[in-house]
């Protein structure tokens, strides 16, 4: 490794691929299992996390016992080493016996961390991780005619990285170009026009004059990239916002009906975890009341189920990992968490549909909504919202509001996804149904297993 390149890789900090150790420590183990069972990657040790340089006494013993780590996994991971004046540079390559254990157990390279997972969890990700890896795969007649230099000097940009190697370099130390070509995920991300190689490349946005999909007001389909496709996609929404205005002296607070950061973490979800293998594209659409965004490909098999919203599991690793270095993607899994807590702040429903072959997420107005003639009988309406309730002289608290909007909008809500909803625990839901059911507002049809929430202003 050349002076020049280990400075870009400090600059650029840790991820997918690189991660960081001031010191020797028992914790080596991990990350060498860890990048064994994912793609592989680089162990730079004498760096701290924020990537400065630290610096480690190099000794025989020293590279003996980092060797030594490697043999005493199962089944044995082959190390090489390389010493950048103080530095220890641990190249652990990818496994093609996974899984692989160390002595504290299995684990996985997830982003920028190492996540600890079962033996069946780990064997059931790897066999799914067999399979060609989309973002991986090298795009074959790429011609470079067709690359971008605006594109990639733009993401340097909002990387915040000085360009210290030359392009060629700089794009083999991103993973996105090798001895066989450019893989897709460079094409997605800095090829003129993608979908010229990629078909699954574009993202459509689409304008609904009411709340059902009949009747088009706008619609628009770009292939400009995927930080592109990203940007024309949350500007696109955001002109179509309402925003109330509130004057508070001298200055104008403006309150948007649906909140930027929660519709901003969906689209960038929608297009990094997509399933690119699939024909379709990342759907964006603004309905009258509600926000839908729809990108082909589920979970993959072999994510936990009880980590969604815990743990980012991405599907297309590099993709993730390039975009984690920009200011569009933490490094972290709180997208989820993220969401819901900014949607909640602004009053908004949200549905998230992680289905087998597509993944949904719907947010709606937080406006005041009428309740039909088919929720509550013939003529009857109540505003629901900062208002329900007090029409029929009744007085709610914010989380029974709430409990009565998210019921009207999914009557099969479940205890445990009110509460997830509206960030308190099941006991206080089940606490504020039975108030809401006294005050006659409430009432459960049919069993609590496959029974459902019916409204009742004033009782039936």
């Amino acid at each position: 490794m050349k002076k020049k390149e280990l400075t870009q890789i400090l600059q650029e900090g840790e991820g997918q691929f690189v991660e960081f150790k001031e010191k020797l420590d028992n914790s080596l183990v991990k990350e060498i299992v860890a990048f064994a069972n994912a793609s592989g990657g680089r162990i730079f040790l004498g760096v701290d996390d924020s990537g400065k340089i630290k610096g480690i006494s190099i000794t025989n013993r020293l590279k003996s016992q980092i060797v030594d780590y490697g043999k005493n996994c199962d089944p044995e991971i082959p190390l090489s080493l390389e010493v950048m004046d103080n530095i220890m540079i641990i190249n652990v390559p990818e496994g093609l016996n996974k899984p692989y254990q160390g002595s504290k157990g299995f684990y996985l390279r997830l982003g920028a961390n190492s996540q600890k997972l079962k033996r069946d969890k780990i064997l059931e990700f790897s066999i799914n991780e067999n399979k060609i890896r989309f973002d991986e795969q090298i795009c074959p007649g790429f011609d470079f005619k067709d690359f971008d230099d605006e594109k990639f000097e733009y993401y340097l940009m909002l990387a915040g990285i000085t360009k210290i190697l030359d392009k060629e370099s700089f794009l083999r130390n991103l993973k996105v170009l090798n001895d066989k070509g450019m893989t897709n995920a460079g094409i997605l991300f800095f090829a003129k026009s993608p979908y010229k190689y990629i078909f699954s490349s574009k993202i459509r946005c689409v304008h609904f004059r009411g709340n059902e999909r009949i009747e088009i007001l706008d619609k628009k389909e770009v292939d400009k990239g995927i930080i592109g496709n990203i940007e024309y996609a949350i500007n696109y929404i955001k002109e179509r916002v309402p925003v109330r205005f509130e004057i508070k002296g001298s200055r104008r607070i403006e309150h948007p009906e649906f909140p930027e950061d929660a519709y901003r973490e969906v689209i960038v979800n929608a297009v990094i975890h997509r399933d690119y293998f699939e024909s379709g594209e990342v759907a964006v659409e603004k309905l009258k009341s509600s926000i839908l965004i729809n990108n082909p490909g589920g979970l993959i098999p072999s994510f936990p189920r009880e980590q969604f919203g815990k743990w980012s599991w991405p599907r297309n690793r590099l993709l993730a990992d390039l975009l984690s270095k920009t200011i569009f993607m933490e490094k972290v899994g709180t997208g989820i968490r993220r969401i819901r807590k900014f949607c909640l702040e602004n009053k908004n429903a949200i549905d998230i549909n992680p289905g087998d072959t597509y993944f949904s997420v719907e947010m709606k107005s937080p406006k005041v909504m009428e309740i039909t003639s088919q929720d509550v009988g013939e003529n009857v309406g109540v505003n629901v919202g900062e208002n329900v309730g007090e029409n029929l002289g009744v007085k709610l608290s914010k989380n029974q509001k709430l409990i009565l909007q998210l019921l009207l909008e999914n009557k099969g809500f479940s205890i445990e996804k009110l509460a997830e909803s509206i960030g308190i625990t099941a006991r206080s839901i089940e606490r504020n149904i039975s108030i809401l059911k006294a005050k006659g507002l409430l009432e459960r049809v049919g069993s609590d297993r496959t029974g459902y929430w019916k409204v009742t202003p004033g009782g039936a």
